[in-house]
């Protein structure tokens, strides 16, 4: 069984000053990381928990004054940029601000290979320069004026470091254009593969830098189709839509919840995770495990830049057992240097029971069988969730066919379950 490839971005608009486009704010076509990659079933599996594993580490590693942001993505834009337009491609990521493309004056051997040529910003009419005593300058990790009194900036991330000029930029996107500071990268040290032969980085998170925040929209969405194609409608792509275009649909019941409220400067969006059933039993976790401390440390926050949900111990542990004792002999070893965990023969899928996760105000997120447990190959089918230390994380694969709302004018999450496919 193979996993469906794709998810692109293209934007359809938003409602600021500067951004010109319809009533409806802007759609984007997701293009998944994977999709030009010959790879099978069992390694997009592994890729996807490799990567959360790589994610968690880091975010857990970070100092709490300068969290870890962007580590791996998942989802892919296509866009313009400049004028004359130039074509770039960014990672998309709600776990992170700062908007950057790789440039043309980087320093030779200190950039990545990409799909694209690098952005020249000599040869756009329409880049400026942001000067260093600018708010948007001095809202990055780190910026420092040139000799020109141009702002330059540093970013640090678990991938590694991104260094360059803050500019503006006319960006082009499905149904409009806006104008956006940006970082111009002329130095990035980072680990091999982070970008996935992308151009750079575009950030949804909450800070003054991001996509959301500088078209002034106060809401955005999206929803992912399922990773395996014999659950997948052939052809379909994932979308996200900011400003006015998102918004959920009739169908399906809506769940809310309101955003936990995250140390200052964290781009994250955090909930109120308080508990988790399996079937038909409610784990036995302590509310502290999903904690939220005023340091930063602990907390669950959704996170379009992790492939899977990677869960605390305190949480993994009660997870585990209780699938444990549930399928008991239905479990398998799970295949050969997999780094997979439990395991069932395909066969005994239906074995599987479902999950919910439970948050606060009566919100409740049902995951069927199929958002967290996947085949490997034709024989074994393991579960797509890991553990991790410090805090937890809601991946996109737990996500597939649902369809989230950040009210970020109510701080409210909302979600209902959808066909991604159709929207």
């Amino acid at each position: 069984m193979e996993i469906s490839s794709v998810f692109i971005v293209l934007v359809l608009c938003s409602s600021a000053t500067l951004v010109t486009c319809s009533t409806t704010g802007f759609r984007m076509e997701l293009t998944h990381v994977d999709a030009k990659g010959s790879y099978t079933a069992a390694e997009r599996v592994q890729r996807a928990m490799a990567s959360t594993r790589q994610r968690t580490v880091s975010l857990a590693a970070a100092d709490v004054s300068a969290p870890v942001h962007w580590n791996t993505s998942q989802y892919i834009a296509e866009y313009l940029i400049g004028t004359p337009p130039q074509r770039a491609e960014a990672l998309i990521d709600t776990g992170s601000d700062l908007i950057w493309t790789q440039c043309s004056t980087c320093l030779q051997g200190s950039c990545v290979e990409q799909g694209l040529p690098f952005y020249n910003a000599s040869m756009s009419d329409s880049f400026h320069p942001v000067p260093c005593n600018d708010t948007l300058c001095v809202a990055n990790q780190e910026h420092t004026c040139a000799k020109d009194g141009s702002c330059t900036f540093g970013a640090f991330y678990g991938a590694g470091d991104a260094r360059g000029s803050i500019g503006t930029e006319v960006f082009a996107f499905e149904n409009g254009t806006a104008t956006l500071t940006f970082g111009c990268v002329k130095s990035l040290l980072i680990s091999p593969g982070s970008l996935d032969g992308s151009s750079g980085l575009i950030g949804l998170g909450r800070g003054p830098l991001s996509l959301v925040s500088q078209t002034g929209a106060t809401k955005f969405s999206y929803c992912h189709t399922p990773y395996l194609r014999s659950n997948a409608t052939a052809g379909a792509s994932s979308h996200l839509f900011v400003g006015d275009s998102a918004s959920l649909s009739g169908g399906s019941p809506v769940m809310s919840m309101s955003f936990l409220e995250g140390p200052k400067d964290y781009p994250f969006y955090y909930v109120p995770l308080v508990g988790i059933t399996v079937g038909q039993t409610r784990l036995s976790i302590p509310p502290l495990v999903f904690a939220l401390k005023q340091n930063g440390e602990g907390g669950v926050f959704v996170d379009s830049g992790s492939p899977t949900t990677a869960l605390v111990h305190g949480a993994y542990g009660p997870l585990r057992e209780e699938l444990t004792r549930q399928l008991n002999g239905s479990l398998v070893p799970p295949p050969a240097r997999s780094g997979m965990d439990l395991c069932v023969a395909v066969a005994q899928e239906k074995t599987v029971p479902s999950m919910v996760f439970h948050f606060s105000g009566g919100a409740d997120m049902v995951l069927p069988p199929e958002n967290y447990w996947a085949p490997l190959d034709d024989s074994t089918s393991c579960m797509v969730m890991d553990h991790s230390s410090g805090m937890s994380i809601i991946g996109n694969f737990q996500l597939q066919n649902k369809h989230l709302l950040y009210d970020l004018a109510k701080d409210e999450l909302s979600f209902q379950t959808a066909d991604c496919s159709s929207l």
